[in-house]
């Protein structure tokens, strides 16, 4: 989902997805649950910026949250833990560093994740109070035992406090809880043979997992092998132990990395797990090699991967291989995601399946190029704007409507609705406005230069070979366009105004609160009017002379 967030399309990627939106269609941005989403950008705004490679949790800053013991810090003892579904209960771990002269007060809740709340386990939304001198809270869950075998399931614990007291959540602001089924002591192993850090990050963190089981106390020893990296010069090396607690299920080794500001090729060494206590084994990945790289090499590296992942990222593609993924994709809401189908989805399903299965007709983009499949989309479109002008001129007649007024106000609507939700998510999605502006302007220019120009030249050619003369009367076009001029030329100059002035945040779209909501109502207001002025002038209310 991030990846597909950051990456920049075109307009007509902005085009397919708010169409897929307005019909009820599988949408090109994944959804993910809103309160998960929550908990990654938490995640995400207390990670070091460095880390792009290798685990998430591979190296943590050293800055000190406490401030020189001016302030409180708050968090969890662990970032996981595990629990057996027939303990029926799961202690998390909440300790205070820092000031500790005052009383502090912190909230947690529980949020799920492949656990369910009153299913899998009893939710918690309460407060905790430190009081002066206390440095560690227990919170007890309860765990719900249903006799019934399921895979291990995890929900989260989340640590809040009020920005007014004097105090701040570190960086173990969630705790990962994860209910599992057997009693056994597990296995150890890192949990990737290899890992990657830069050479001035200081520290490396190498977490290690406890699978299968995270019953009693135990233990297993570590020791580093020097490869290309020497022991004492470029990382502090040794052996150790690492102990598990029963429940925990990650354990972080640390590895002290030395910086000798020297340019030099990527050096690595290898650590080994052994000796394993309380009857727990060794898992299959029980060695992995640590490599060392300059800040150079390892800024290049990351711009390679990201590179190899835009190419080959296909999961979300737009177009379908077969007329059976089509029709599959048309008859089902969401495009089958069901689970993540909202409300509006079901509604506009309903409104557009007929459409929606007949324009699955089309043959898939891969026959001949994907020409066979515009040509033919081409000619069902212009069926559709033949219908759809008639009903809208059979509706202005049953409304004592005008066939101009009828254009300018529904038609022109209907048209623009794609174009108003393609913008909307160019302008949150992309970096820049120009996709946002540009797709109105571009949609405008097709609508004006080739939906006029082809059907009159064609038109043209036609009464031409006929002998005749092919004339259109002007009729009320000269006012609506003197119109329409003065309120585009009022537009620019708010897209001008809002990139210099300061007051409007120097951007075409977004800045202060008040000032984009009065550009919002601007340019409503403007469509109101000339809407408004247009009928009126149409209807003989108005009277304008342009002959002269």
């Amino acid at each position: 989902m991030r990846i597909q967030e950051t990456q920049s399309h075109d307009r007509l990627w902005y085009r397919i997805n708010a169409t897929r939106k307005m019909t009820g269609a599988n949408k090109l941005v994944p959804t993910v649950n809103a309160l998960l989403h929550d908990l990654y950008e938490q995640s995400h705004k207390r990670s070091t910026p460095d880390l792009r490679v290798g685990s998430s949790t591979s190296m943590l800053s050293a800055v000190d949250l406490s401030e020189n013991n001016t302030r409180a810090v708050i968090e969890f003892t662990a970032t996981q833990c595990a629990v057996l579904e027939n303990e029926k209960r799961v202690r998390c771990g909440i300790k205070r560093t820092g000031r500790k002269d005052h009383q502090i007060l912190c909230r947690v809740k529980t949020i799920d994740g492949t656990a369910e709340a009153n299913k899998d386990y009893i939710p918690v939304r309460q407060t905790l109070v430190f009081e002066p001198g206390e440095t560690l809270k227990n919170l007890d869950i309860e765990i719900i035992d249903d006799n019934e075998w399921e895979p291990d399931e995890t929900f989260f614990v989340q640590l809040q406090i009020d920005p007014e007291q004097k105090a701040i959540v570190g960086k173990k602001s969630i705790n990962q809880v994860t209910i599992i089924n057997d009693d056994e002591p597990g296995t150890i192993q890192f949990n990737k043979p290899s890992f990657l850090f830069k050479e001035s990050a200081g520290k490396a963190l190498i977490p290690i997992q406890r699978l299968h089981g995270v019953d009693g106390k135990i233990s297993v020893t570590w020791k580093t092998q020097d490869i290309e990296a020497i022991s004492g010069r470029d990382y502090e090396g040794g052996e150790g132990t690492i102990t598990f607690e029963h429940g925990e299920s990650t354990k972080m080794l640390e590895i002290q990395l030395y910086d000798d500001q020297d340019e030099e090729k990527d050096e690595s060494f290898k650590i080994e797990l052994s000796d394993p206590t309380g009857n727990a084994q060794l898992g299959r990945i029980k060695k992995t090699i640590i490599t060392i790289v300059n800040d150079e090499e390892f800024q290049g590296m990351v711009s390679r991967v990201l590179q190899m992942t835009n190419l080959n990222i296909d999961a979300l593609r737009v177009e379908t291989a077969t007329w059976a993924e089509q029709f599959q994709n048309a008859m089902n809401v969401n495009g089958g995601d069901v689970e993540n189908a909202t409300a509006l989805d079901y509604i506009m399903h309903f409104f557009t399946f007929g459409f929606k299965v007949i324009f699955a007709m089309v043959p898939p983009v891969g026959i001949f190029g994907g020409w066979l499949s515009f040509f033919i989309a081409l000619g069902m479109i212009a069926i559709l704007t033949i219908l759809i002008g008639d009903l809208a001129t059979n509706f202005g007649c049953l409304v004592d409507l005008d066939d101009a007024i009828t254009a300018i106000t529904f038609v022109a609507l209907g048209t623009s609705l794609p174009d108003l939700f393609a913008s909307k998510q160019a302008a949150t999605q992309e970096k820049y406005a120009d996709n946002s502006i540009g797709n109105v302007t571009g949609s405008n220019s097709v609508n004006v230069f080739l939906g006029l120009g082809l059907p009159w030249t064609i038109a043209a050619i036609y009464h031409s070979s006929q002998g005749n003369t092919f004339q259109v009367p002007a009729g009320d076009l000269g006012f609506s366009v003197i119109l329409y001029t003065i309120a585009a030329l009022l537009c620019i100059g708010l897209l001008f105004a809002r990139r210099y002035l300061s007051i409007f945040g120097k951007g075409e779209l977004g800045g202060p609160m008040k000032a984009k909501v009065a550009s919002s109502v601007f340019l409503c207001v403007l469509w109101l009017l000339y809407v408004v002025i247009s009928s009126l002038q149409i209807r003989g209310h108005i009277t304008v002379n342009l002959s002269n």
